[in-house]
């Protein structure tokens, strides 16, 4: 019984056994792309032996910079499967950072879809180590390029058979590696096994009803350039689901059309992504055809929306919560069927948490001197994780993994959160981020939620802001709805029987845009720096 858990097997036994199940795309090149799990699965066995003849060797890094297609998914199991290890770039981060991760994995090759070629190509004389690129296309779309070694991925493919036999080894294997978003210094690199992300895959096809099974239609909104999309190009190519990639084209009706035309019935995503489609579907009056399920996760759900989102079309919002560190998932916002006949009200409370830990996921919060608190739901500090797909160090950072990691095999995930006798968590903030005013605590995200629930404002930050009195206090800083003018005083009245009094911002800017992280979040580093200027009124 002692086989080892490998990738490959995923993708091997979904050919066999969902063999045709489809795999949709809208392409770079702007088609539509459909084909079947079994036809994948010989692709990724030429790849493999493509990559092979170009000397790729196992344990190296193949790097990949790309959006959510068809020949990514390929690449997710076609650089494991050889026994390489598959390093997915997120192609927004800084490119001194791109050109840092690619240097730091030490990246054989990187593959890259033909809307990064300009960005390789201002950054290659910074890639000493890179022997060549692939460029994700066929010969017809091949551009001309100044990159050295530049390689077709339709040509490289064509050259191979499929007469290819998924090799054995170790589970313990390194599979993939993920950066963080390097927020604060430069990203640190997170090193999957072969075993972690076959037990992932097992927890998130299990989670509560948000994972893919083979009746799902699934809609991977989340990039595959971002903590593996969440685990659901494995769980799909397991379970034999449908799995649905939208390409380079983010925008709402784009969102909108290829969910109702796949008759798309999951999707996950983070907040801004269903912001865009929730205009779409105001604007149009309707939901997509089959849509009921939303996963959410990377940053705060504001109720109003989620209350919008199944109240108004039906749809079931299911909150979810990981990190890079966790493969990504270590939560999952399942209503317990005690709470089934919860007041609406209630039940948006319980649904805007973060969800109950999922099987594998252990956690405990703890004080600022390390010592375990309540699980109440009232006590918060800092979330500790452990488990067998949560990372135990970074790649090659001693530094890093000095800070975030305890001697007995727990990650600081640096949130502040609540935890209640049902294992419920809430984030109550980032560490870095809680506001601390007059020696109490404010949450900015509670109060961001309940400011997103105005009218006039279509998307709040809250950051504490240096007070002579207070030490901190609460600014509101907002992007306005179309065709409206936040004020303060409307804002807080509005505010007023949500939140404590003394958590009323004392100011409201608004601004065209928020910036944002690599990963979509709001960056209030960048939003501080933005502001450090700023004094409020009357001080």
């Amino acid at each position: 019984m002692d086989r080892p858990l490998l990738i490959s097997s995923l993708l091997e036994f979904g050919a066999r056994y969902h063999a045709d199940s489809e795999i949709v795309s809208r392409s770079v090149e702007g088609p539509i792309h459909r084909y079947t799990l079994a036809q994948s699965h010989d692709r990724a066995k030429q790849l493999a032996k493509a990559m092979a003849r170009l000397g790729v060797a196992e344990g190296e890094r193949v790097a990949t910079i790309a959006w959510n297609g068809y020949r990514h998914f390929e690449l997710y199991f076609a650089i494991s499967g050889m026994g390489a290890v598959c390093h997915t770039i997120n192609p927004r981060l800084f490119h001194e950072q791109i050109v840092y991760v690619i240097n730091h994995a030490e990246d054989k090759y990187v593959f890259l879809d033909l809307t990064f070629v300009p960005l390789l190509e201002a950054l290659a004389a910074h890639l000493p180590k890179v022997a060549g690129y692939v460029i994700m296309t066929d010969k017809e779309h091949m551009p001309e390029t100044k990159l050295e070694n530049a390689l077709c991925y339709e040509e490289l493919l064509a050259a191979e058979d499929g007469d290819y036999a998924w090799p054995e080894f170790d589970e313990l294997t390194a599979s993939s590696l993920c950066y963080t978003s390097g927020t604060t210094g430069n990203p640190k690199g997170v090193l999957y096994s072969h075993r972690s992300t076959v037990l992932h895959t097992l927890a998130v096809c299990a989670a509560g009803g948000a994972g893919p099974t083979n009746r799902s239609s699934y809609l991977a909104l989340v990039p595959m350039f971002h903590v593996n999309a969440w685990g659901l190009p494995y769980g799909c190519a397991m379970t034999g689901a449908k799995l649905v990639l939208p390409g380079p084209r983010y925008e709402g009706d784009m969102i909108f059309d290829l969910m109702d035309a796949e008759k798309v019935d999951k999707a996950a995503g983070v907040p801004t992504l269903w912001l865009l489609l929730l205009g779409e579907m105001q604007k149009r009056g309707c939901k997509p055809d089959g849509f009921e399920t939303l996963v959410v996760g990377g940053s705060a759900f504001p109720t109003s929306m989620i209350e919008t989102f199944e109240e108004t079309y039906g749809i079931n919002v299911h909150h979810a919560w990981g990190m890079t560190e966790l493969s990504p998932i270590g939560t999952s916002g399942t209503i317990l069927p005690a709470m089934d006949g919860l007041a609406k009200e209630a039940r948006w409370a319980v649904k805007n948490k973060q969800g109950r830990p999922i099987y594998g996921v252990e956690k405990k919060i703890v004080g600022e001197s390390g010592e375990p608190l309540p699980e109440d739901g009232e006590a918060f500090g800092e979330m500790l994780v452990r488990g067998p797909w949560t990372a135990r160090a970074y790649f090659n950072d001693a530094e890093a993994t000095a800070e975030q990691f305890t001697e007995d095999g727990w990650f600081r995930t640096g949130d502040v959160c609540t935890l209640d006798e049902n294992g419920i968590m809430q984030i109550v903030d980032r560490s870095k981020d809680v506001i601390k005013s007059a020696g109490e605590w404010i949450s900015s995200i509670d109060l961001e939620n309940a400011a997103m629930a105005h009218p006039a404002i279509q998307e709040a930050a809250v950051i504490g802001m240096a007070h002579p009195k207070w030490d901190e206090r609460p600014l509101l800083v907002v992007v306005a709805a179309e065709g409206e003018t936040p004020v303060l005083e409307a804002v807080n009245a509005f505010l007023a029987d949500k939140v404590a009094k003394w958590w009323l911002p004392d100011d409201l800017l608004v601004l065209d845009e928020l910036p944002h992280t690599a990963t979509g979040k709001v960056s209030k580093l960048n939003l501080r720096e933005q502001l450090k200027d700023y004094v409020f009124p009357g001080v």
